[in-house]
């Protein structure tokens, strides 16, 4: 592989002779393209100070097209370019003759490609984020090879993996460890069949020796001593000749230590680990007096990266954090500095609901706060490490949502969906903080709790003289592949809980409040009761705890076209046999769960009195399925809450306002909840 080499800040002028800075070296420009300086387009020959080379073609201040890099020290890119960043089609190359060939994605390696390394090992599949990911072969230097999936460069998933002299195992992997269920044959016959955990047998599995000895028993964890325990039967051969009494523990202590992955003294590192970092540095966005510049970073970064013209700053929400978290499960090596920040990246310019913030993110330091404690969370919520980390820091951008409250957060959605991004007040983290063992016992106490989902807690500072940003990471509710057409969030207070929105400006996006419902969702008889066993414990939890001003959020999805605001439904409802179908089919049912893709029946009322919670029923139903949690957890009874209670009660009802004890916000909140969640009598 080739040694970075560590440059200062160098400044290369677009055009020959001038350069910004005095005194700066300027860099050789010839072009077969009209105009001059970074504003040509077409073919471009650079020469930049430090001996590096780009000969190809060039759009605005940046390359794009075909086009070929080379670094003074005999590295090389030679392939397609979009926007300043490697895309499409290439290969890269190193003086030690290791080579890559195949597909990139923003600078990395992404997609199908082929690795050969200069010992002459080779790696042809499926890569990801310049590791290797999906399904891929490897051989290795020493002659073993392996052929299955992969997760964040290691095998990770069902694979085949033989050893040069002859031991072939065919099962399953975890973390680039046999893990699962599987077969080991080694090259003198013998032969193991079942469990395994983290390379060592575990569970139940059967020894069976090359002359026909078969030992059937349960492996257990190791002994202080390294041995293996074990409960079982031997068999002797049924040919005869085979001893009457063996151990194949014994084997096992001689044979299995051969049995190991080549390369697991590196386990984890990219392939890709001395892979250059180029970046385009846009002083300015106009045409004239814009320049470029180059900089190598002094260290091993595993990523080509590109910034271009445009304002774009790609980002690893931390490339560290990505690394550092995909090693809680990986074993990545410790990362690398991340980039800094170029200077004149333009403003960014507002967007509307629901529009992408930026293709990537910008690249912040990351503090991450209490990370066992919320890994612990991760691990009991079953979320794979680094499908998190790409949801989050992956080439696709957040979403930025308005905030339906009064909080003053900013929302933000990945763009899978799966989570929600909300910065956080100082006293809100403080809270979190306080109530996570409390909250991890009852998570881990009631499987279909309702209460938020918390993935993560972080904290971000664009510099040195800038504010702390808090945030905190959370499951979205509405993840799902139905629309939701109208989403309600309900305490069960009535003061201000009505919407300020113009009727013909209410959309799918638009968060109704109390006074704004109406229907009674009706649940049959099963769901009902378990709705209510578990809010119920959800709210003793929240009240002990001593929190207030919660709420359920609720998404609504009509099933057929329907007037949602209570005229009839335009289609006839599902017949009972219907609905006992959709609930029987297994596919269907698996995806089912308390709060989540549940079908019901949604029956219209109207208010004949304005300070009525809850409308009258008119009978009129609609199907609908629902989804629905408790949210904004983190609001203590604090002093603030207090005032607000003592202030707002000289006003208005006190029953009335949203600002009361935990005690009675929980009995108001349950009370109001029963009312608009009703058991469905048509099915019993």
């Amino acid at each position: 592989m080739c040694k970075r080499a560590r440059h200062a800040r160098r400044r290369v002028s677009p055009m020959p002779g001038e350069d910004p800075d005095a005194g700066a070296p300027s860099c050789s420009s010839s072009s077969s393209g009209s105009g001059s300086g970074a504003a040509e387009d077409g073919h471009q020959e650079r020469l930049l100070p430090n001996g590096d080379l780009y000969r190809g073609q060039w759009r605005g201040a940046v390359p794009h097209g075909s086009g070929k890099y080379l670094w003074a020290d005999g590295c090389m890119y030679e392939g397609e370019w979009r926007r300043g960043k490697a895309t499409g089609r290439g290969r890269f190359s190193w003086p030690s003759g290791a080579t890559y060939e195949g597909e990139f994605l923003d600078g990395f390696t992404h997609g199908a490609g082929t690795y050969v390394g200069p010992a002459g090992d080779t790696y042809r599949g499926a890569w990801a984020r310049n590791l290797e990911h999906g399904a891929g072969e490897k051989r290795y230097a020493n002659g073993d090879r392996y052929d299955g999936e992969w997760r964040a460069g290691l095998p990770d998933g069902c694979g085949r993996y033989a050893w040069r002299d002859g031991a072939e195992y065919a099962g399953g992997w975890r973390a680039g460890l046999i893990h699962g269920r599987g077969a080991l044959v080694w090259a003198n016959g013998n032969r193991y069949d079942g469990g395994w955990e983290a390379g060592r047998p575990r569970g139940q599995g059967t020894f069976r020796w090359a002359d026909g000895g078969l030992y059937v028993g349960f492996w257990g964890r190791e002994a202080p001593g390294g041995t293996v325990h074990q409960k079982g039967v031997y068999y002797p051969s049924p040919a005869g000749g085979s001893p009457r009494t063996r151990d194949p523990r014994e084997v096992f202590a001689r044979e299995l230590p051969e049995c190991v992955r080549s390369g697991t003294g590196t386990e984890g590192q990219s392939a890709l680990k001395s892979l250059r970092s180029l970046k385009w540095l846009v002083r300015s966005v106009s045409g004239r007096g814009s320049s470029s510049s180059s900089r190598s970073t002094g260290s091993g970064g595993s990523l080509v990266h590109f910034w271009g013209s445009d304002g774009e700053v790609k980002c690893d929400i931390g490339d560290d954090w990505r690394r550092r978290s995909l090693r809680e499960g990986k074993g990545l090596p410790p990362p690398s500095p991340a980039p800094h920040l170029a200077k004149g990246t333009p403003l960014r310019v507002s967007r509307q609901q629901g529009l992408t913030i930026a293709k990537g993110h910008k690249n912040y330091e990351l503090m991450l706060n209490l990370q066992l404690g919320i890994r612990t969370l991760r691990k009991l919520f079953k979320v794979d490490p680094a499908d998190y980390m790409l949801s989050l820091c992956g080439d696709d951008a957040l979403r930025e949502l308005s905030s339906p409250g009064k909080s003053g957060s900013f929302f933000y959605l990945t763009n899978d969906d799966r989570y929600m991004i909300k910065t956080m007040k100082k006293a809100e983290v403080k809270m979190l903080l306080k109530m996570l063992p409390a909250y991890y016992k009852h998570v881990r106490a009631f499987e279909n709790t309702l209460v938020t989902k918390f993935f993560g807690l972080h904290c971000v500072k664009a510099g040195v003289h800038q504010k702390k940003v808090r945030f905190v990471i959370m499951g979205n509710l509405f993840c799902s592949d139905h629309t939701i057409h109208r989403r309600f969030d309900l305490k069960g207070s009535s003061l201000g809980r009505i919407t300020d929105k113009p009727h013909a400006e209410i959309d799918e996006y638009t968060t109704l409040k109390d006074l704004d419902l109406n229907f009674i969702f009706r649940l049959q008889k099963q769901w009902f009761q378990e709705f209510q066993r578990q809010v119920d414990k959800d709210c003793e939890f929240l009240e002990k705890e001593k929190i207030m001003d919660y709420s359920l959020l609720v998404g609504v999805h009509f099933r057929g076209a329907i007037d949602i605001d209570g005229d009839k439904p335009a289609t006839p409802r599902l017949s009972r046999w219907d609905r006992d179908h959709f609930l029987s089919d297994p596919n269907r049912w698996s995806t089912i769960k308390l709060g989540a893709n549940m079908l019901s029946r949604a029956e219209l009322t109207t208010r004949k009195n304005d300070n009525d919670v809850i409308g009258e029923p008119t009978g009129e139903y609609c199907d609908v399925i629902l989804y629905f949690g408790i949210i904004d957890i983190l609001q203590d009874y604090d002093i603030g809450k207090k005032l607000e209670h003592a202030y707002k009660s000289f006003q208005y009802d006190s029953t009335s306002i949203s600002a009361v004890d935990p005690r009675q916000y929980s009995k108001r909140f349950r009370d109001f909840i029963y009312k608009a969640f009703q058991e469905d009598k048509s099915d019993s």
